[in-house]
């Protein structure tokens, strides 16, 4: 029973076909398109794909993507499920609010991020941060209960707002520096010291809050360039959304 997993975000939209609908199972193609090329999928990257059997897609990126998404599948006939944030799933329970609301993104990488950790030693607060286009910040105790999370502007939003509400300041490229001398180079480090404390600051919370210490996860197309700034241990995970999906895929489609 081939599987289809998808991660359509707010820039990019990632897939991944899998052998099954299940953890371990084997990767038999992945690729990547930004938002405004998904109208070629069909006739592109998927038109050579082996017909999946189930499909199971987290999408933040709004209804019309999401229309446009299923009408490049209709070049199979497999039925398109998309994720909703509900109270629980898959071992974790939802502590937001309104559990709906909770943005189906933030619920399917903590759900990934979760079940990884159970994979290397015995349950543990957990903080668990994406950085993409927008920055979000998770809180997990140790029984898997979300506990609440940070939202933030990712480097690209807030450099564009500095430009476009200063006088003078242009987008940068510059680096990341303890004592920046040059405004490329503070526009940069600001914004990069800025999520960093955010993620220091949630570790505290955390921390005092379940009186442990968390593992800290860090995901998303920007990860990387945060990993030599960060103040707190962490593992950086290419792909914890599509991991979070197979958690939910062996679970919605047992058999």
């Amino acid at each position: 029973m081939s599987f289809l997993a998808i991660d359509a975000g707010n820039t990019r939209l990632k897939w991944a076909l899998y052998e099954a609908p299940r953890p371990d199972s084997p990767l038999l193609a992945q690729g990547a398109e930004f938002l405004e090329n998904i109208d070629k999928l069909a006739e592109g990257a998927w038109a050579s794909l082996p017909v999946p059997d189930r499909m199971l897609g987290c999408i933040v990126a709004g209804d019309a993507i999401k229309r446009r998404v299923q009408e490049q599948m209709e070049i199979w006939d497999v039925p398109p499920q998309w994720v909703v944030s509900s109270s629980a799933e898959a071992g974790l329970t939802n502590g937001y609010d309104y559990p709906a609301r909770l943005g189906a993104d933030r619920w399917v990488a903590m759900i990934g991020a979760w079940h990884r950790s159970l994979t290397q030693g015995p349950a543990r607060p957990m903080v668990v941060v994406m950085v993409g286009t927008a920055v979000t910040v998770e809180a997990i105790d140790a029984s898997g209960k979300f506990l609440g999370g940070l939202i933030l502007p990712g480097h690209g939003i807030m450099l564009r707002a500095l430009e476009s509400g200063t006088a003078g300041l242009h987008v940068p490229t510059g680096e990341v520096r303890e004592f920046p001398t040059n405004t490329s180079d503070a526009l940069t480090s600001g914004g990069t010291y800025a999520i960093a404390g955010a993620v220091e600051r949630m570790v505290q919370h955390v921390r005092a809050h379940c009186k442990a210490e968390p593992n800290c996860v860090m995901t998303g197309g920007a990860g990387w360039k945060m990993a030599p700034s960060m103040s707190v241990p962490f593992e950086l995970v290419d792909n914890l959304i599509f991991d979070g999906l197979l958690e939910m895929a062996a679970r919605r489609f047992a058999t």
